[in-house]
């Protein structure tokens, strides 16, 4: 028999809960939680964006062995009989500990789901990692991108900076390189013999045939598949630049001539230029008459915006161009995460050299709402990445724009400084441009949800309600709405804390069947299951499910600031205020220009208060009172902070407030009701608003 909680939320609500949990929890995150770069100079991030790399260049070897064992468990003999080559085994096994622990420190939380170990072996869980050599090499590379294209973003020698570590490390680098290189050559001829025989898109096959050279200058068959492909395009004089480039290239690498082949293509191509130029000179010829066209299609109704990612412009030097495809990419692919649009990548929306760039009526056929476009300049020492969001409504009108700055050596930081960032702001801003009234012609379910959100943020009871009409018929509208359902949860949870239901047990008992709704609708909806994690936190004090749901949201999308802020929130009740800060700074740095702000900043003061630094407290709460002076739960962490610092007569009209929106508010319902879990917290809390003058009973 299930155990099920005591209290208001017992029996068989709580049972319901847990009987999914199984079934939910045992979902793997769709991403990965650690993303591993061996090409080029080694890096190692976290699903948060934290840098879990080892200092130790051992370490780093060790960490670099195992990726390429693609999960096949590698003897501790082995490694430190190669890394410690001139010293006895059991200097040697000493020393393996060591750098072997350094991983596990690096790697923190996450060493317990990344690394297995017994006494004579250990593994990496590369089911749970992005690698970079092996995602070139994977025999299906991912659907949005060919292997060509991801070869462009990973470049590099393989483990450039572990050279000189060990003579044996050595001996093994130059095998594992020379695998690779040869490996990923096979690879990419192959894609671009399937994309010569049958893609008939000369600029696909152009493209494929240039990151062929790119990795190979001195690949005659690249160099003329690209000839062919330029001529098809009618870029002749490209196509004999491209052949001096590869004699070139030849002479100075391998000190040999063009092949026969290659100097023919070459020949036939000049002919034919010649010719051309004497066909110009003649008669227009009469055209065929052409076919009646079809009348086009009507438009299909769309219940979704569209977000493009134009291909970000490399202003500081050619070689950066295969940066600013990684950045665009890694933009889209962090929007794509939030569930409020679609997003269309920049490989999509690539610039053609036959149109000229793309134009705004281009962007508009395409049916995109806005597009985001960005430029990378810089110079010896510092990237400088500026990007910008424009809404295409009307016309392209910029409605936020932003510069961030890379220290070059800091790549390995460019997803947590960067695309983090960009996609954390954009996503607050459209939300907020369209939950305007009047804006334009609504989308639908989304659409209605829009317009709900600054209803409901305001707080005001009258405008709260409208917000909870426009949740229900987007519900009702589309049933299978992951989101529709979410916000429902959260429009729920809300409206018990704000004290607007007689029922508060089935009012959080509905807020927790419509979070598991929507999980159910959309297992990987990150907002969903931030959403309910807040409800487990807030109704039923089940912290530990709280804290569980709210990591598994920010592995899905790290980058949803919410989510930093609601669980900062369940930091401080379960009374650890410095970590709750400490998220609260990333939701800051996610969502600096956050339009709905005043709401989270109300968790700082309930942090500063927990943490008893109550001058903090009071001017953070009198900020959110101010902006929001119906939110009733703003008024209760800056009454206890003055209670605590004996300002009395500053409190009273506070409690005043506090008592006209929410009357029965006392500190004996405070503490039955309010969700803390240490008992000396609650009691802190309670002695605060005591001291204030807020009523007893």
């Amino acid at each position: 028999m299930r155990k099920t909680k005591t209290g208001p939320d017992a029996g068989t609500v709580v049972a319901f809960d847990a009987g999914r949990m199984a079934e939910l929890g045992s979902r793997k995150p769709v991403r990965p939680i650690a993303r591993i770069h061996l090409l080029g100079q080694m890096r190692a991030v976290s699903y948060l964006g934290q840098n879990i790399l080892p200092r130790g260049r051992k370490a780093r070897a060790i960490l670099g062995c195992l990726c390429l064992a693609k999960g096949t468990r590698i003897p501790r003999g082995r490694l430190a009989a190669m890394l410690w080559d001139r010293v006895p085994d059991f200097q040697a096994r000493a020393s393996f500990r060591q750098a072997f622990r350094e991983i596990v420190a690096a790697f923190g939380p996450l060493a317990d789901e990344l690394i297995s170990a017994d006494r004579e072996t250990i593994g990496l869980n590369v089911a749970l990692c992005w690698i970079d050599a092996v995602a070139v090499l994977a025999p299906d590379p991912p659907p949005e991108l060919s292997r060509s294209e991801l070869a462009s973003r990973c470049q590099g020698e393989l483990f450039e900076d572990l050279d000189g570590v060990s003579g044996a490390l050595d001996h093994w680098l130059l095998s594992e390189r020379t695998r690779f290189t040869e490996e990923l050559r096979s690879l990419l001829e192959k894609e671009l013999k399937e994309a010569h025989r049958s893609n008939p898109d000369a600029n696909a096959r152009a493209e494929i045939a240039r990151r062929l050279i790119n990795f190979d200058p001195t690949h005659e068959g690249a160099s003329r598949i690209l000839m062919r492909a330029l001529a098809d395009m009618n870029e002749r004089a490209l196509a004999l630049r491209e052949y001096a480039r590869c004699r070139s290239a030849l002479k100075m690498m391998l000190d040999v001539e063009p092949s026969p082949e290659t100097q023919a293509l070459y020949e036939a191509i000049r002919m034919f230029s010649g010719r051309e130029e004497e066909i110009d000179s003649e008669p227009e010829s009469p055209r065929p008459r052409q076919r009646k066209r079809k009348p086009p299609a009507p438009p299909v109704e769309r219940s979704r915006l569209r977000v493009g990612v134009l291909p970000f412009l490399a202003t500081h030097s050619s070689r950066d161009e295969g940066l600013t495809f990684f950045l665009g990419q890694e933009i889209a692919a962090a929007l794509a995460r939030f569930r409020w649009f679609d997003v269309i990548a920049p490989v999509s929306l690539a610039h053609r050299p036959s149109s000229g760039g793309i134009s705004e009526e281009m962007l508009k056929r395409r049916e995109l709402d806005y597009v985001i476009d960005g430029a990378l300049s810089g110079d010896e020492r510092t990237y400088y990445i500026n990007v910008r969001l424009l809404d295409l409504t009307h016309y392209a009108s910029p409605v936020w724009s932003n510069r961030f700055e890379l220290a070059i050596d800091k790549l390995h930081q460019l997803d947590e400084v960067v695309t983090s960032r960009i996609a954390g702001q954009i996503d607050p801003v459209i939300l907020y441009i369209e939950g305007q009234p009047k804006r334009r012609e609504r989308y639908g379910a989304t659409g209605l949800l829009m317009q709900a959100i600054p209803l409901m943020y305001s707080m005001e009871r009258e405008k709260y309600a409208r917000a909870g009409d426009y949740i229900r018929s987007a519900l009702e509208s589309d049933p299978e709405n992951a989101m529709a359902a979410a916000w429902a949860a959260h429009w729920e949870i809300f409206l018990a804390g704000q004290g607007w239901t007689q029922d508060v047990d089935g009012t959080f008992r509905n807020a927790r069947e419509l979070a598991l709704r929507a999980i159910k609708l959309d297992p990987d909806n990150a907002e969903a299951l931030a959403i309910f994690a807040h409800i487990c936190s807030f109704s039923t004090r089940d912290f530990e499910m709280a804290i569980h749901y709210f990591d598994r949201s920010l592995r899905l999308n790290p980058n949803l600031a919410s989510t930093w802020a609601f669980s900062a929130l369940t930091y401080s009740y379960i009374g650890e205020p410095d970590v709750a800060l400490q998220r609260l700074e990333r939701y800051r740095d996610l969502a600096p220009f956050d339009p709905y702000a005043c709401l989270f900043e109300n968790v700082y003061a309930i942090a500063y208060m927990f943490k008893g630094d109550y001058e903090q407290a009071v001017a953070v709460g009198r900020r959110v009172v101010a902006a929001n002076p119906e939110f009733v739960n703003g008024y209760k962490p800056l009454i206890a902070s003055l209670g605590h610092l004996g300002r009395i007569e500053e409190a009273k009209p506070f409690i005043t407030t506090l008592l006209t929106i929410e009357p029965n508010f006392t500190i004996e319902r405070f503490s039955q009701l309010y969700p803390i879990k240490k008992e000396s917290d609650r009691q802190h809390y309670a002695d605060g608003l005591r001291k204030a003058g807020v009523p007893e009973a």
